[in-house]
């Protein structure tokens, strides 16, 4: 055959003809191979509505409308009230509503599809954010406990499916550029939501509690969030810049994802997160309530929130530089990035020790404001600031791992929503112990010790699970399509 010849008649497929003068009748070919001529259209622009970073980024905008305000919500210390009791009840009964959906969240999501599980679980943040509003008139606090456990739910089901695309939509190699991607604009959420009640709240230096106005706000952006989570579309119709599809699966069943979902509890690898996971939200009651809630005031504590989710955005961005980009080798980008979080993470929580010996529950110190109080407002504020570093760096780290452990949806869902379950169990757990007046200097040592010892349980796990190999020395095996 001549090979001029088949080259102007295939002007697009040289690797075809090559192979066909070699003497191979059936060659194996790529997803842009099999396409008819001219540039395919569904992965030409990573701006596309079906490239994975719009849809990492859709998820990122529902996060920033609905948790992200739950944040800025909760981390005004009390939900924003003057008495924690009912705040800190109602997150006792979220998170561990939470803890059960969490783990059946990824299995929820496997049969139901990302629009209806992200749009039901986004619709309880509305209800919260309005108990607290009934709260300001009425200080029942059953209301807001209900809400509260209903929005554990709600949460388990949105975190769960944002875990499984976070993970599964990216190509294996940037996992930790669109988990940073995610995280910054998902805590956009909280420094949007600090202004909240810092503008709303700015004159009432001595307010009991938040006005009503701040509640309605994040009530409107919650709202939204319900209707952004519609626009996501199913991995089957999410395409990578290279053609290739995030996962081609079918949605499963009740009773497959029964099955699966018991069989976490003894895999190893979901043994080996279940430290880190515990830890990655053990240490919120602490930082809001004892940090943030007992040293300011409530319009700086506003402000603080601010800078603390400003914190995460530049925390993950740093945290998955390192771990896309230092090295050649994925595993040993792991080993750098657990290492730098644990060393950065080492420091702050000593700066918090040295904070913490200046005052306890019988020993309050006199509130802080960010105009009146000078230099004494700078050092707490500065580790408030690096803890919310810290918690993006810990839990970016974290999703990096879980995403190195699989490819496909199915099963990152499952992994995602373990991870979920169990954290929501820890700080189930964690705001009792708040609520209970455990010494404040007992609560930094536990969140200290929790996170230190979940360092080296990664690294084995990085070393034993994650696969080293790119996308390309994958398909290197196909060389007649090369």
């Amino acid at each position: 055959m001549d090979w001029t010849y088949q080259r102007s008649k295939c002007p697009q497929s040289p690797p075809i003809a090559v192979a066909r003068v070699m003497g191979y009748d059936e060659v194996s070919t790529t997803e842009e191979q099999r396409q008819p001529p001219g540039p395919p259209l569904s992965s030409s622009s990573s701006f596309r509505y079906n490239s994975p970073l719009i849809q990492v980024s859709l998820i990122g905008l529902v996060c920033f409308c609905c948790p992200g305000m739950f944040n800025a919500l909760s981390g005004m210390g009390g939900g924003g009230q003057i008495d924690v009791t009912a705040a800190n009840n109602a997150n006792t009964a979220l998170y561990t509503t939470f803890a059960v959906f969490g783990i059946l969240g990824g299995g929820i999501y496997n049969v139901l599809g990302p629009r209806l599980t992200l749009a039901a679980g986004c619709s309880t943040y509305v209800l919260y954010a309005g108990s607290f509003l009934y709260y300001n008139h009425h200080h029942h606090q059953t209301f807001v406990v209900v809400a509260g456990g209903i929005l554990g739910v709600g949460a388990g089901l949105l975190w769960a499916g944002e875990g499984a695309i976070m993970t599964s939509y990216p190509p294996p190699d940037r996992k930790g550029t669109y988990i940073s991607i995610f995280w910054s604009i998902f805590n956009l959420g909280g420094v949007v939501g600090g202004l909240i009640p810092f503008i709303l709240n700015y004159n009432r230096t001595e307010a009991a509690s938040v006005n009503d106005g701040t509640y309605i706000g994040f009530m409107c952006f919650m709202t939204v969030g319900v209707l952004l989570a519609l626009g996501i579309l199913p991995p089957s119709k999410v395409v990578r810049e290279d053609g290739s599809k995030c996962s081609d699966i079918k949605y499963s069943s009740v009773s497959t994802e029964a099955v699966e979902i018991l069989k976490l509890f003894l895999n190893w690898k979901m043994l080996l997160i279940v430290p880190a996971a515990w830890a990655s939200n053990f240490f919120y009651s602490y930082q809001f309530n004892n940090v943030n809630g007992a040293l300011f005031n409530l319009r700086t504590r506003g402000l603080n929130n601010v800078f603390y989710w400003g914190a995460q955005m530049i925390g993950s961005v740093a945290i998955g530089y390192i771990l896309d980009f230092s090295y050649k080798s994925r595993r040993k980008r792991g080993f750098v990035g657990i290492g730098v979080v644990a060393v950065i993470g080492t420091a702050i929580w000593g700066g918090g020790l040295a904070n913490q010996l200046g005052y306890s529950f019988s020993k309050m110190p006199e509130k802080l404001d960010f105009k009146d109080s000078g230099s004494a407002y700078a050092g707490p504020f500065v580790l408030y600031f690096s803890y919310g570093l810290l918690d993006a760096m810990f839990q970016s780290m974290v999703y990096w791992v879980i995403g190195g452990l699989a490819d496909d949806s199915e099963t990152l869902s499952r992994y995602s929503g373990f991870y979920k379950g169990v954290q929501s169990a820890g700080a189930a757990i964690a705001w009792q112990v708040d609520t209970h007046k455990v010494p404040m200097l007992s609560q930094l040592l536990i969140n200290w010790s929790l996170t230190t010892v979940s360092y080296p349980l990664l690294l084995v796990l990085v070393m034993l699970a994650v696969k080293d190999e790119d996308r390309d020395d994958e398909k290197a095996g196909l060389s007649v399509t090369h």
